[in-house]
This record gives structure tokens, sequence and C-alpha cells, in this order.
């Protein structure tokens, strides 16, 4: 039995930083629930003189990862540093080298993950990523154990803070959504360039990880219809508090007769759903399984300690199958290797569901029945709807939730009457979740 082990961090930034302070400060309580210490013998980073408030002994920070990758001693290599490039190489070359590897590098895994995976599978060494989607929130091993006596039907995730909490304060305050970004950004909530954010990327890349452990086939990110929050006005949102409705961006994930959905969009949520519920920065993740039935996880999505925490359970799990020589004992993507099945995913075009539509038309007699004319051509029917005010020869907002219908029917149907000469903008379009 090893009497400890031995762990690497490439990269020392806010992931990073929260993970070496939960090692050092977490030491004997790690000790006494592994049954050997775990020693952080170095950090990799190009910047070793930026103070983190971590008071490190002499020789653990250094510059060159390569000395953490080809260091004998060091059982674990921790990637943190994110992206692509280098760390997709750095990882390699640590399977390479028979080390274990622990990343929460979610847009990796989501563009690479199967190389990653086979790679750690042929060398006989783990990969953990549980801080990769939910920060601390514990739901890859959840799916990968907790939930494995399951066929899971669905999943519906809020899993990007940053965008949960613009829609929270465009909600609550009835602001604009640039103005919320601008506040966002100097609150440190949203990067200088939040693109991945705000535009639907990072959840993606999460739902893409949750998918393949979920259904046991292969995502590719590409494959993941994405639209961000971008075009969600407070018009829109005051409309869905109408129709008892929240708007949420919500990472979808659910199985259909052997072919799987899987997208991200702005989706109106009914108030009842518990996951309507959840505001600001927090993330929450509901899974159905046929056996166990509806579950959710809730919690702090980002952050250097949330996120610090599931880096640190997966090197805890790691260490205990390397001192119980048990490595290789759950898969990498939840299912065997040779036992994953490559699901179709279905085309967004064949989706169905529910819709809500904001129509800006002039107030002309007759302008309704167009419109309800060309959406009942197109096998939609109309569920609810409201009209407010009135502006004679102006444009008002002609709202209307329909039922479940085929997007490429809603598609096509709006189309056509975005081009008539009573539609004065392009109709506001979000899907719906639940009954209408």
């Amino acid at each position: 039995m090893k009497n400890k082990i031995n762990v690497g961090i490439i990269g020392f930034g806010t992931i990073g930083t929260g993970t070496a302070r939960i090692l050092i400060n977490n030491a004997e309580i790690i000790k006494r629930r592994l049954g050997a210490p775990v020693v952080l013998k170095r950090i990799a980073d190009l910047d070793i003189k930026k103070d983190r408030g971590i008071k490190l002994e002499k020789g653990v920070l250094i510059e060159k990862a390569e000395d953490i990758l080809n260091d004998p001693d060091i059982d674990i290599v921790i990637e943190l540093i994110g992206g692509y490039e280098p760390a997709k190489k750095f990882i390699l070359k640590a399977i390479e080298n028979a080390k274990n590897v622990v990343t929460a590098n979610k847009a990796l895994l989501a563009v690479h993950g199967e190389e990653i995976y086979k790679a750690a599978a042929a060398k006989g060494v783990d990969i953990g990523f549980e801080g990769s989607v939910g920060g601390g929130i514990p739901i890859i091993r959840v799916l990968k154990e907790g939930l494995a006596a399951n066929n899971i039907l669905s999943i519906y995730g809020i899993i990007n803070g940053t965008s949960n909490y613009i829609l929270t304060k465009m909600t609550n305050e009835g602001k604009a959504f640039s103005d919320v970004l601008s506040e966002a950004q100097r609150l440190g909530y949203a990067e200088a360039d939040p693109t991945f954010d705000i535009e639907g990327i990072d959840s993606a890349h999460k739902l893409a990880v949750l998918t393949t452990l979920a259904f046991g086939t292969p995502v590719k990110f590409d494959n993941i219809y994405t639209e961000g929050i971008t075009k969600v006005t407070p018009l829109d949102i005051e409309y869905a508090k109408e129709f008892g409705y929240k708007i949420k961006l919500l990472a979808i994930s659910k199985m259909d007769n052997g072919e799987i959905e899987v997208r991200v969009h702005p989706t109106m949520v009914p108030n009842e759903y518990l996951i309507s519920t959840v505001d600001g920065v927090f993330n929450a993740i509901y899974i159905q399984g046929d056996a166990v039935g509806e579950t959710m996880f809730y919690g702090r999505g980002a952050g250097d300690m949330p996120t610090g925490s599931a880096v640190v359970s997966d090197i805890i799990e790691i260490a205990r199958n390397i001192i119980n020589d048990s490595i290789g004992r759950v898969p990498s993507p939840a299912f065997q290797l040779n036992e994953r099945k490559a699901l179709k995913i279905k085309k967004m075009d064949d989706i169905v569901c529910p819709f809500y539509l904001r129509f800006m038309a002039m107030d002309k007699p007759g302008v309704l029945s167009k419109i309800s004319g060309v959406l009942g051509e197109h096998n939609i029917s109309i569920a609810s709807m409201i009209q407010k005010g009135r502006k004679e020869g102006g444009a008002v907002s002609v709202v209307m939730m329909t039922h479940e219908a085929k997007e490429k029917d809603a598609q096509e149907a709006l189309a056509e009457i975005d081009k008539m000469f009573f539609i004065s903008a392009k109709t506001a379009f979000i899907r719906v979740e639940g009954e209408v």
C-alpha cells in the first residue's frame, strides 16, 4: 500500500488556486478519509511571481509543466489551464507516462473527450472531471455511479451562472440585456469577452459531457443546437410572467424513440417547475431516470472553492483507486467503451414543443386572422393570446402561446408571416417546456 499520493497541478489561476488551498487547508481531513496523505508536490504556471494568498514551500511553484509530466513520483496530474491547447497535449502526455489525470476542462472534453477516454483506457489510468460541469455540484459522479441503475430519460440544466445571473436581473428589475451584461462584467460574473457564456457555448460544452455519460453515446459538440440569450428582451420576460413562465437558458438532453435531443437555448419554464426558481449565479440540473424518477441537483456552478472542491474530490477518488489497486473501476465515460452505442441525434427541425410568439403587427382589421391562418396552414394551433392597447395605424404586440408543434413548421410559418406588409419587425420566438 502506498504511504502517500503525490500530485502536480498545471495552471495556478482561479481554479488552481482554489484546489491548492483545499489540498493544503484540508490536508488532515483528506488524510483521514483516504488513509494516506495527498502531497502537493508541484504547481506549474507561467507566472510564478503573482501572490495567490497561499504559502507554498520553496520549489513547489515552477514554470515548466514538463517537470510535472515527467516526474516519476507524481501519481496524479491535475490540468487546470483550460482551453484546447496546450491542455490536450499535457493530458495525453500525462496518460502516455502512465499518470492518472484530473481536469475541469469541459471545452476540451466536449471536443476531444473521445480521444482522451480511449487513451486513458488503453494505458490503464483514470481520468476524473467532476469539476467540468456544475462547479461544486457532484453531477458527474451522480451519472457515473449514483444513477447507474437507471435508463436516463431526460436532463434539463441551468449550467451557466453568467447567463442565469443576467436573466435573473432582467426578470427582477426589468433591465435590458446590455445593461445587465455590463453590470455583470463590473462585478466579475461575466468575462471581458462573454461570448462563450451569453451565446450558450459554455452550456453546450457541459451538455456534451453530460449527454455522453447519461446515454452512453459519443456526442459531437458541433451537433448540439446552440442559441444564446442576446435576443431576450424585457418585453418578452414580462409577457412570460403573464403566462406564468420564466425564461431560462436551458441545456436539454432527452431520449425520444431511440434518438436523443441535445440542445441549448432560451426556454420558457412554468413557474411551478422547481428549476424555474433557480436564480442568480446558481446552477441546477434536473435528471429523470426510469427507476429513480425525478431528481434535481443545485449549487454554485463556478468559483475557485466550489470547483476546487470538485477537483479535489476526483483526486481523492483516484487516490483511493491507486491505494486499493482498483484503477479503472468506473469507466471514464460511465459505460464500458465497447458497450457504448452511437445514437442518432434528432434534427432540430423535428423537435416538437409549444412555442411563444410575439408579432409586431399593424393595428388593422384582419391582421390577426391572417396570422392565425398562416399558423393553421402549418399545423400550429393557438393555445392562448395577449394583445394590449390600440395604436391605430401603428404596430402593436400580438403575443401567442401555441400548442405543441414541429420546429420546422413553426420556422416556416414565421418566415412567411415576417414577409407580410403588416409585420414591422422580426417575430420573437421562444421554445416552451411543459404543457400550455
